[in-house]
Parts: C-alpha cells; structure tokens; sequence
C-alpha cells in the first residue's frame, strides 16, 4: 500500500484491486484481478467486472456497469465514510456492502492459496486463531503483552488457592521449590541492585533476588503456571499474582492494581533491574538497537572434527530415587518426560507359570487416577515429596470407620496444618474418582 501527496492510498490488492481516495491502511493481497476502486479516472483492468470512482452509472463497452466520474459542473456524488463518492442512485448506493464482503472473502481465499502456492502438499494456512493461540511472547519492552488488570488483594486469593501448595502462603516454597520472595530490600528498589548478590553467605538466591525484566516473571506465570494446569489463568489474574509477588517482596504497596498501563512504570522498580550485563552482546536482539557482533561465535565443524564425548559420570544408582520416580511427577502437556528412576523391580527365583491375561487390579487403576490428576506431583507411595507419603497417610486413618469421607474431602477440598505448613490447594477431581483414591488409602495403599 502506498499513499499519495494528497492523502490518498493506492495498493494493487487482490491481485488488481486498487483502492484510492484517502483509504490508507487497507491490508493488501494479491491473488486474483477483478476490481478496482479509484475515486477518480477509470482504468481498465484484466477482469473488468466493476470500476469504482464516484461519479453516475454508464455502461461499458462490456456491457459491465461503469460509474464514471462527472465533470466540475456536475452536482457532487454523496460521499461514503471511506471518502468514495457515490452515484445518486440507490441501486448504485446498495452495491457497497456487496462489494465489501466480496473484498474480504477474496482477502481470505487469496491469503490461503498464497500460502498453498509456497508449501504444496504441505499442510494448509494457520487460521488468526490458531496463530493467535502461540503467539502468547511478552518482549522486554512489553510488545505482546495483552490487557487486563489485576490488585493485590485479588492476586493473593488466586495465590491461595493455586500457587501456595508448591510456593508457600508467603513465597517461601519448600525443600523442594526455589523461594520466589526474600533477600531483597527497600534500598534494592531504589538502586535496581540487589546487595545480597554480591554476599556470599547468603543462603540462597531467590526470584526476586535475580530476574532483571519483569516481562519475564509475567510471560513465566501465564505460560507454564499452576504446575498441574499451564495456561489455566486468565491474563487478569497473571496481573493479579504478578502484582501479589510484588507486594511481598515489599516492592507496590497492597493496595496497588497492575495492568498493561502501569506495568513499564513498575519495571523502574524491580530489585535487579541493573544486575545484568548486555556486554555479551547476544541480548537483546537489533530490534533492541544492539548492532554488536556476539562475543561467543559459534562454528560448524567439516573436516577433523572431535569425536563425540564419552560420559564418565552418572547419577548413582542409589541416589536416583532420593525424590522419587521422576517419570511419574511431569505434567501432562509437552513432549518431555522424566527418567524412570524408579529401582527395577527383583527378578523372581523361577519363572512363575504362564497364567491367562486378567483385568487391570484396583490398585492399577488408582495409579493411573493418580498420574492423570498430577497427584505425583507432590506424593510418592514411600516417601515425602512435597506432601506427605500415601503410606504415611494411609497409616494416620488405619482403622477409622470415617476414614474414606474424610479423606473424599481433603482430597477434593484441600487443606492446611494437617501435614505441615505447606497447604495443598483444592482440587478439580470428581467425586467417584476421589471416592476410589480415598478407598485405596483406607485399605493400606498397597501396591
């Protein structure tokens, strides 16, 4: 699309399309010739089905409809809110909306076969959705970031209820999970340098003590939290939390509302925004201004390459379970999946007869309950995770005749205290499914 001195836009679209007459910003495409729109002096073109200028109807050597424009004298056409003058006539007036949609489906359809054109036999064009459903990046400058907004007060109920079970009530997460809150101060806030960094006897590097953008903490909770629902909130509630985390690092008072608006303001007070270092010139990218080469270059090898590495240290044997099977605590989405540390099971002493092929046992389908809930997330049948051991829980209700609707509760509604101080959230598990985890249990957790 091009503009002209005097304000209007000219653009071959739709392969012959041409809109004129103070139209600018209309999305070009090419694929098909048919018709033109100018606003001013005809031109043919090689599907002369209609042509557009603002003047009265004539016919065509065609015989296709031709509006024309008049000459000065001639009383001035009606104007239509694009800046296209009109013919009198009512017929002529009532051809717009046509004309409209016949735009916008050559726009679809020619957008799609340019896509086919590039990659035959290869799949078809990604719809606006389906685009729009990946393209979820939040730069450091903030291009990406969607609207919304969310308090303190709402972020610390969406915490509560889905973030403390693995990052405590206060940020302080566990033996197993960073803390996200501490080793910063007030003074970290107005320096964008955190003084803890530079301590070597501090215990232990938090989030707020290393990220530098906040785009990144945002972009991080949108994408991959609550660990058993990626993606499951919604942006005013990453708004709400992003906001909670701050109030608890003592960076936006409570009674603070984050949105898309204020959110480069609040950057100018994150505790190590100055901590890093751009010297290395691989971020950010030209679009950020770096024009530098790299400090780190990397080559591909052609000829008297080294041989590929031989391994000479493993995980031992005995360690690989210290946190139990790890193939068993991944979450449900992605292709990655952890080692199976569990230890192989002892081979029995003679082959036991060969024995026709029976039903999946209870104890089967309840571990199967257990993987697709992301129970082993935070449990392991013989020892502490995050939560406690089944057995462990098995053996506080031995005996109880309350024992399975007690544990439908915990398991449906959560709780706090019992265990610890590290809460576990309520979960989104039916009422049969929890009914028959809730049995296994009372009956001892056996395998």
């Amino acid at each position: 699309m091009s503009s002209s001195r005097d304000g209007s836009a000219a653009g071959r679209g739709c392969g012959g399309l041409t809109l004129r007459g103070g139209m600018n910003g209309l999305v070009r495409c090419r694929p098909f010739d048919g018709l033109r729109a100018n606003g001013g002096v005809g031109e043919p073109s090689p599907i002369d089905a209609l042509t557009m200028h603002g003047g009265f109807d004539e016919p065509s050597a065609d015989g296709a409809v031709r509006t024309t424009r008049g000459s000065r004298d001639a009383p001035r056409a009606p104007t239509s809110p694009f800046g296209l003058r009109l013919s009198k006539p009512l017929a002529a007036r009532r051809r717009l909306p046509a004309l409209a949609l016949a735009l916008a489906a050559a726009c679809l359809a020619a957008s799609a076969a340019h896509a086919a054109e590039r990659f035959p036999g290869i799949g078809r064009a990604a719809t606006p959705k389906e685009v729009a459903a990946w393209d979820i990046d939040v730069r450091p400058d903030f291009k990406g970031l969607p609207p919304g907004r969310g308090t303190v007060a709402q972020g610390q109920q969406v915490w509560e209820a889905k973030c403390a079970g693995c990052h405590g009530v206060f940020g302080e997460s566990n033996e197993v999970f960073t803390p996200i809150v501490g080793g910063t101060t007030k003074e970290d806030v107005k320096t964008g340098r955190v003084a803890a960094l530079r301590d070597p006897n501090y215990p232990q590097r938090t989030t707020l003590m290393k990220v530098s953008q906040l785009s990144t903490l945002w972009d991080y909770i949108r994408r991959a939290m609550p660990w058993t629902a990626p993606k499951s909130l919604t942006d005013d509630e990453v708004y709400a939390v992003t906001a909670y985390i701050l109030h608890l690092g003592e960076v936006l008072p409570a009674e603070f509302e984050l949105s898309e608006r204020n959110i480069a303001q609040v950057q100018q007070l994150l505790p190590n925004r100055n901590g890093k270092t751009l010297d290395h010139a691989k971020w950010p990218g030209p679009e950020f201004g770096t024009r530098r080469k790299p400090d780190v270059q990397g080559t591909a090898c052609m000829r008297d390459c080294a041989t590929e590495p031989t391994i000479a240290s493993y995980l031992p044997d005995h360690a690989r379970n210290a946190h139990g099977n790890l193939a068993q605590q991944q979450r449900t989405v992605g292709p990655q999946r952890g080692a199976n540390t569990a230890p192989a099971a002892p081979k029995a002493a003679a082959a036991a007869p060969a024995t026709p092929a029976t039903t999946p046992t209870a104890a089967a389908s309840v571990g199967s309950l257990l993987q697709s809930n992301a129970c082993l997330a935070c449990h392991q049948v013989d020892g502490k995770l995050v939560g406690p051991a089944f057995r462990e829980i098995a053996a506080r209700y031995a005996g109880r005749d309350d024992a399975v609707g007690q544990l439908v509760t915990k398991i449906r509604q959560g709780g706090v205290g019992a265990w610890g101080t590290v809460p576990m959230p309520a979960q989104s598990i039916g009422e049969a499914e929890a009914a028959q985890i809730a049995q296994w249990l009372a009956g001892g957790a056996k395998p």
